[in-house]
């Protein structure tokens, strides 16, 4: 695979084709159905010295088709929210090497960082990409995702051990029409905007220099822009290494109004009002749609673990993972339901 990369870049970067596959570090591929895999050269005397590579084959998962998802993503670099484009072929791209880390959970309780967010958050939403289908996000998961899901959870459950076959029985309600229509209950009553759709720590990038960068587009498309707010925390309930199968478990969530309220405050200074008044409407508006839609990560999340529960190499037992998180959205639908 190292070979493989080396001669594409040496194709791309005529300063690197008098160089050897010897003169560059390859980090260890990172993804599931994709990987991204950054090259680094160990020569000082280069203008170019690093490029991260990414993988697009094999992305069944993709929100988007090819033509719009590249259309995304040179409009966020031109719009500096993503990385430079090196290069865009229909197999892989070339970006621009970022020198930094991907957030830990618990520095999204920092009010610095939240900051940071918010407004990368605010330019990234100010965008309109031309090609973007007109459904909104959760329109596309429940069509496309829907469909992988109904094939592994009734084609290729045979595959999993007993209990989680069982498992499977109970999912097979996520992609059901009556499913839908709670989700549909989990949206407000706002109008569409271009979203990134996936926030959450790992996909946000602490840059040495301090700046903070969004990662990984390829779920942006029209969504409600507060599911960006409600979506950022979903991964801190997390609780691996626990002694007793799965080995995991989902908690209860740590973050609250506070937080969200900080978030929603700080994206706020990116706007203008006429009052006072005005901008805190506006603030208990998106702070209330915010909360509306936050049931709606569990059920992304679980969608999006059904097709990995074949891979050959899991971190985690994934059909456990879905179950546990659907469960998780379930209850608070059935909660919000009983608050009306």
């Amino acid at each position: 695979m190292k070979e493989k990369v080396f001669a594409q870049c040496q194709d791309i970067f005529s300063e690197w084709q008098k160089l050897s596959i010897t003169d560059f570090d390859f980090d260890d591929p990172k993804g599931f159905s994709s990987f991204t895999m950054g090259v680094r050269s160990r020569r000082r005397d280069v203008q170019l010295k690093a490029i991260l590579y990414r993988q697009l084959e094999g992305k069944e998962n993709a929100i988007l088709d090819f033509e719009t998802e590249k259309e995304v993503f040179l409009i966020l670099g031109k719009n500096q929210i993503a990385a430079h484009c090196h290069h865009y072929d229909a197999g892989y791209r070339i970006e621009s090497f970022y020198q930094g880390r991907t957030l830990q959970s618990q520095e999204l309780f920092d009010p610095e960082v939240l900051q940071k967010i918010a407004n990368e958050l605010y330019r990234f939403h100010q965008l309109s990409p031309p090609s973007l289908p007109q459904e909104s996000f959760f329109e596309l998961l429940h069509k496309k995702w829907g469909a992988m899901a109904k094939h592994i959870l009734e084609e290729k459950s045979h595959l999993f051990p007993a209990n989680e076959r069982q498992m499977c029985e109970e999912l097979r309600e996520i992609y059901s029409s009556e499913t839908f229509e709670k989700v549909k209950a989990c949206l407000p009553e706002s109008e569409l905007s271009f979203c990134h759709n996936d926030t959450y720590h790992g996909n946000i990038m602490k840059l040495d220099s301090g700046e903070i960068k969004l990662l990984d587009f390829e779920f942006s498309c029209l969504n409600h822009k507060v599911y960006d707010f409600s979506n950022l925390f979903a991964e801190t309930v997390m609780r691996h290494k626990q002694p007793d199968y799965p080995y995991f478990r989902i908690a209860e969530a740590e973050f609250g109004r506070k937080e969200l309220g900080t978030l929603i405050n700080f994206y706020l200074e990116n706007a203008s009002f006429s009052s006072s008044a005005e901008r805190e409407g506006e603030f208990q508006k998106l702070l209330r749609d915010t909360k509306k839609m936050l049931p709606l990560s569990h059920y992304k999340y679980a969608m999006a673990a059904l097709p990995l529960a074949i891979e050959p190499i899991q971190k985690i037992r994934f059909i456990p993972y879905a179950y546990q998180r659907f469960k998780k959205f379930l209850e608070a639908y059935d909660q919000m339901e009983n608050n009306l």
